[in-house]
């Protein structure tokens, strides 16, 4: 009797996000060892493999590449390997032995069309992972495009190729065989010459999501405070050796997670989820952090029940999820069930960035701008005088229909105050 395993896509999924099978790693008649990655699968968030379930021979795909697919939706099947070891008869075991064990097959036929460039593919993308160079989508196009990834030279950080990088090498290549081809470009073919770049999957996500909270979801307001930060620098000063020595990194972002709790705790509403019936209003704070990936996208990972962690917890917690997402390995649980967002956009230059928009279902966004000195004018015994102090704009976005300005101004004046008061 055949037993037939069948291949899932996970059954959790952030509201919100949809996923896509972005490639097959094992092709229809292939052997598979349990737990070996079978299927590679891109949120707007997250990149996944989805392990195989059991050992075998891949019978069946039912969801193709760029297809996308729901939680717990069939992807495919598995013929166990105990089925394809051991055949009920002749015939089966000739067709078993024909579809299954490609290596004992190996030297008595030859390997099937785009082997060599497959298995080029797959080096590169060991090297490539174990180096830590490049993401999944990097891999991807290396993949696509049967590249090598020594000779494409990485602009990321510590070397690291990005899908620029790829997308530039391959345009290189067009290019160079184009001119072969073709005359010189005239000097208006030469004015109007480019590249065209493809979206990848988490862009065109980011711009939908984009779209969808701003123009057809929440009404978007901002409201901008400014913070003096001598105290937050003096506190850091006094403590950061302290965390370092217990491998902790205590970042300006760190203070900002705990001041928002304080923020929270007086405008709840701020830690909300619109509904049509009512305000939902968690009772954990669990707030998301804004983090780049070099030349990909941003993705959103969330520091979770921030409320009862203190100054060290909140900067551990944080230091581990951004390095997580900085080093391409967070898991979908990493992104979901965020109920508040930080921008810190400061930290690449930024003075003020206004609307930020809304990671919905969530009601609010924190925006933090760049610290930098600035002369401001300070009362003292009843004199003005100048003086110079580190400072920084805040921004809070919020959804309209949650709250009005005066609660937000509210929730501006804590969180200021508790970063102009910090000891």
């Amino acid at each position: 009797m055949t037993t037939t395993i069948e291949v899932r896509a996970p059954s959790e999924q952030s509201e919100g996000t949809r996923s896509q099978v972005q490639r097959w790693l094992k092709n229809i008649g292939e052997t598979v060892a349990e737990n070996e990655p079978l299927i590679e699968v891109e949120t707007d968030k997250v990149t996944i493999e989805i392990p195989a379930p059991a050992g075998g021979v891949l019978r069946e795909i039912l969801k193709h590449e760029q297809e996308e697919i729901e939680p717990g939706e069939l992807l495919g099947t598995i013929q166990s390997a105990a089925d394809s070891a051991s055949p009920s008869d002749d015939s089966a075991a000739s067709a078993d032995s024909a579809d299954s064990a490609p290596a004992a097959a190996a030297g008595s036929r030859p390997p099937a069309p785009g082997a060599e460039v497959r298995m080029a593919a797959f080096a590169a993308h060991a090297e490539a992972l174990s180096t830590g160079r490049s993401s999944p989508a990097v891999r991807r196009l290396i993949a696509e495009h049967g590249l090598e990834s020594a000779p494409i030279r990485g602009t990321g950080a510590g070397g690291r190729v990005t899908v620029d990088d790829v997308l530039a090498y391959v345009a290189a290549q067009r290019s160079a065989s184009q001119r072969q081809e073709r005359p010189m470009p005239t000097e208006a073919e030469a004015a109007v010459a480019g590249r065209k770049v493809p979206h990848s999957t988490m862009r065109k996500r980011i711009a939908e999501r984009m779209v969808e909270s701003l123009l057809h979801t929440a009404p978007h307001v901002t409201t901008v405070f400014e913070a003096n930060m001598s105290a937050v620098m003096a506190h850091r000063a006094a403590h950061k050796e302290e965390f370092q020595r217990q491998g902790v990194s205590l970042t300006f972002t760190a203070y900002f997670l705990a001041a928002c709790v304080d923020a929270i705790r007086e405008v709840p509403e701020a830690n909300s989820r619109w509904t049509e019936d009512a305000l939902i209003v968690p009772d954990t704070v669990n707030i998301g952090v804004a983090t780049a990936l070099e030349g990909e996208g941003l993705v959103v990972p969330v520091v979770r029940n921030v409320q009862g962690l203190d100054l060290f917890g909140i900067a551990r917690e944080l230091g581990e999820v951004v390095e997580r997402a900085r080093l391409d390995k967070l898991t979908p649980n990493d992104v979901r069930d965020g109920t508040f967002t930080i921008s810190n956009h400061g930290v690449s230059g930024s003075l003020v960035a206004t609307p930020i928009i809304i990671n919905q279902p969530q009601s609010a966004i924190l925006g933090v701008g760049k610290l930098e000195k600035r002369a401001v004018v300070v009362t003292e015994s009843g004199e003005d005088r100048i003086v110079i102090q580190p400072r920084c704009f805040i921004t809070l976005t919020l959804d309209h229909r949650v709250m009005d300005g005066h609660r937000a101004n509210r929730f501006l004046q804590v969180l200021v105050d508790r970063l102009e008061s910090w000891s």
